[in-house]
């Protein structure tokens, strides 16, 4: 029998396709339904996550809709949502209406505009560092700076994954409303490989995990991985638009036979078991989900310097100086520059022939993806939905 004492929470996303901010929400509805009652709303109808029997889904559109090029389609296609939307909430009577990522966060924040009396409590989350996000398009640019402060200042919270993020929307796009960090959570479980790196190994198993998209970046490993010599096996998770082109740099540079593609997995967690390190090669990230899930497997981690989270995470965001073609030994990992190759195989190659640094990092990191843990995260996350400081 529902009860209609608890509090009613919309969650609102793209989709729950396989992605960092679709994963933190499938963690969290397991938490949440044990507190409200909860509506997952989706503007496509892709699920690839397990959902909570609880949760009411309702879709309010297609992914062709999603991701459709045209402008015009995507104003229309737009206003179709909030449309749906605002009926659905009218109906419904949302206590509090939750949102990630801009598109959903753009809906929310004009649905919020028009219930005033019964007032529904809205809260967004940005997931991007935007001025990296709209760099590439000088429209899309002055579009964001349009709408971030006109749409996002009518909320009543806003919570991101990085301090960066947050210091972005404030100072580059006017975004005034009270504002917290809340990480991304990680699910924690018993480790069952043996943590040992006492030797040097022979073959060295590095991972990646990530679309193949431009900002992903997975070509700087490969170039890295072509400046090592043969005991370098670099296994790549994942598909996009650039995997044939990456395919191909492999077979023109002749390290196919150290490349393994499996595409996308369901079983992440074993890939990661039975490799000796992560690379994380992003231009940039909202708050890298894959570094965590790395550190909780107790996989050395080497990542870019990129905005945001890489340094929040590996070095407590204490500012490090990185020269061209090298690396830094931070506190719970090694970062390098962006897009530099020749820092990664300088970093790769450290950590093959330190076994007692690759093991020190283990440890360390097995220790900071505690302060990640899924109850820890939860406890914050509900804080803000009860609008407690």
């Amino acid at each position: 029998m529902m009860d209609n004492r608890r509090k009613h929470i919309a969650i609102m996303a793209i989709s729950m396709n396989i992605g960092g901010t679709e994963r933190v929400i499938s963690l969290l509805l397991p938490k949440l339904v044990k507190d409200y009652r909860v509506s997952l709303v989706l503007l496509s109808e892709e699920i690839a996550f397990d959902i909570p029997s609880e949760v009411n889904i309702h879709v309010l559109g297609s992914s062709e809709k999603v991701l459709t090029t045209s402008p015009l389609q995507k104003i229309w296609f737009t206003l179709g949502y909030f449309r749906k939307y605002y009926r659905l909430v009218k109906r419904e009577r949302f206590d509090v209406s939750l949102s990630f990522l801009a598109l959903p966060n753009f809906i929310n924040s004009a649905v919020a505009n028009l219930f005033r009396n019964p007032k529904i409590r809205t809260i967004i989350s940005e997931r991007c560092y935007p001025s990296q996000m709209y760099a590439r398009s000088r429209f899309s640019m002055i579009i964001a700076r349009i709408f971030y402060p006109l749409l996002y200042n009518r909320n009543d919270m806003l919570f991101s994954n990085s301090v960066y993020i947050n210091n972005d929307l404030k100072n580059r796009f006017g975004v005034k409303i009270p504002m917290a960090v809340v990480y991304n959570p990680v699910k924690l479980k018993p480790l069952e490989k043996e943590l040992s790196a006492t030797e040097n190994r022979k073959i060295f198993n590095v991972i990646n995990v990530g679309s193949h998209v431009f900002v992903k970046n997975q070509m700087m490993i490969l170039k890295a991985i072509n400046r090592l010599d043969d005991t370098y096996v670099l296994t790549l998770l994942g598909d996009g638009n650039l995997t044939d082109s990456m395919t191909d740099f492999a077979i023109d540079t002749g390290i196919s036979k150290r490349l393994n593609m499996p595409g996308r997995v369901g079983n992440v967690e074993i890939y990661l078991s039975e490799s000796d390190c992560f690379v994380l090669s992003s231009r940039t990230e909202g708050f890298p989900n894959v570094i965590l899930e790395a550190m909780a497997n107790g996989v050395p981690v080497i990542s870019t310097n990129c905005m945001s989270g890489p340094l929040e995470i590996l070095n407590d965001n204490q500012p490090v100086q990185i020269e061209k073609g090298g690396f830094v030994l931070a506190r719970y990992g090694v970062l390098v520059n962006v897009d530099d190759d020749d820092g990664l195989a300088h970093a790769l190659e450290f950590l093959k022939s330190h076994p007692d640094k690759r093991l020190e990092y283990i440890n360390l990191g097995l220790q900071k993806a505690q302060e990640f843990d899924l109850t820890v995260i939860y406890k914050k996350f509900k804080d803000l939905i009860e609008n407690k400081d």
